[in-house]
């Protein structure tokens, strides 16, 4: 493995993507995303969804009902620990052949598999400890293929985290408080074969293969919460899934997790936007925004196979956006709608297009 260069200390995505280079005169004409951006957009999506995981589901009904975190959770009847959701999820994604990858690493891990790999992550987690509001990328050659990888500091969001490590017999650090980096997160994307030489500002990620990388991220955590903590759970009569997931101490439904981690991570990425919408929303505000959403939920829930594209521009800026298609993951999707006094569609069945997640993002650093 060749390392070309480490870029740079920064404050602060479908299958192998083979990208052009451009000349100066005609870089601004090329629809892109670049290779930095598109980064932050993945890790965006990766830190909302964590964050509601670790915040709203593990840390709210630990206190409210007794619902325990347990890296044991397989055998009992309690959640993955926040760290086990990300890798799961991440696992999930890599299956889905896209290209882009992402991990959990650090220098203090419990298991060694999550350790750096090299030098380069050993560096990057070092300097990421040190400076947590920043995050560390650069390129790299492996075979005949450049990647740009990038990774960005892992907080402890909350107790269970803390008290996981800090009480593991295996943990090589064991005062962790909350508020600490305890490692990182990678996301490593494929640039594809550029000969010896690669310029930054002349490599650009088309941006439906950027959408197709978020749609895996925003798909594999949906995934992994829906079966591995409504469905386990419920069935084992462990805690019920509802609408009025607040009131109840309850699961949100897994549109809602998604709905409300898209909400958390448009506090911190006001250009990112992420939501759930369909021709059938039980919401009136959940429906197409116009005509574009209109015709893609129409096209999505026809031809689920791949999703509905377009551009607009606002001022001086580009958007790229995107909807795919939003499939019924568990049965509390499809009871909730088909039971639901307001909504229009009650027929529903498992892994049936319920809707469309919307997907927009500037081309360019605003």
């Amino acid at each position: 493995m060749k390392i070309f260069k480490v870029l740079s200390l920064s404050v602060g995505l479908s299958a192998l993507v083979f990208l052009t280079p451009v000349s100066a005169q005609s870089f601004e004409e090329l629809e892109g995303v670049p290779p930095k951006l598109a980064a932050k957009y993945i890790h965006a999506v990766i830190q909302a969804n964590r964050t509601f995981y670790s915040k709203q589901i593990v840390d709210r009904l630990g206190k409210k009902i007794g619902l325990q975190a347990s890296e044991n959770w397989k055998e009992k009847g309690v959640l993955p620990l926040p760290a086990q959701f990300l890798i799961l999820s991440s696992k999930l994604s890599k299956k889905r052949n896209v290209g882009m990858t992402y991990r959990l690493m650090s220098l203090w891990p419990v298991n060694p598999d999550n350790g750096p790999r090299n030098e380069n992550e050993k560096t990057a987690l070092e300097q990421v400890a040190k400076n947590p509001k920043k995050y560390f990328n650069w390129i790299v050659h492996k075979g005949d293929v450049w990647y740009y990888e990038s990774i960005y500091p892992d907080v402890a969001v909350v107790e269970s985290c803390v008290t996981c490590h800090n009480a593991h017999p295996k943990s090589p650090k064991t005062d962790f408080k909350v508020g600490d980096v305890m490692g990182g997160v990678s996301v490593s994307l494929p640039l594809g074969r550029l000969g010896a030489k690669w310029n930054e500002d002349q490599t650009l990620i088309p941006p439906e293969i950027v959408a197709d990388y978020l749609y895996s991220v925003i798909e594999s955590d949906r995934t992994i919460y829906a079966k591995h903590v409504v469905n386990r759970l419920e069935k084992k009569n462990v805690v019920h899934t509802t609408e009025n997931w607040w009131e109840e101490d309850a699961l949100p439904l897994p549109a809602q997790f998604l709905a409300s981690a898209g909400k958390l991570m448009q506090k911190n990425n006001k250009d990112l936007d992420i939501r759930l919408i369909s021709l059938w929303p039980i919401k009136k505000q959940n429906g197409p925004a116009n005509e574009f959403e209109r015709r893609g939920l129409e096209t999505v829930a026809m031809h689920p196979v791949r999703p509905y594209i377009g551009q607009y521009t606002v001022g001086k800026h580009k958007y790229f956006r995107a909807v795919f298609p939003d499939f019924a993951t568990s049965e509390s999707c499809v009871n909730c709608h088909n039971a639901h006094p307001g909504s229009p569609k009650k027929d529903f069945q498992l892994d049936e297009v319920m809707g469309g997640i919307s997907v927009s993002f500037p081309l360019e650093e605003k």
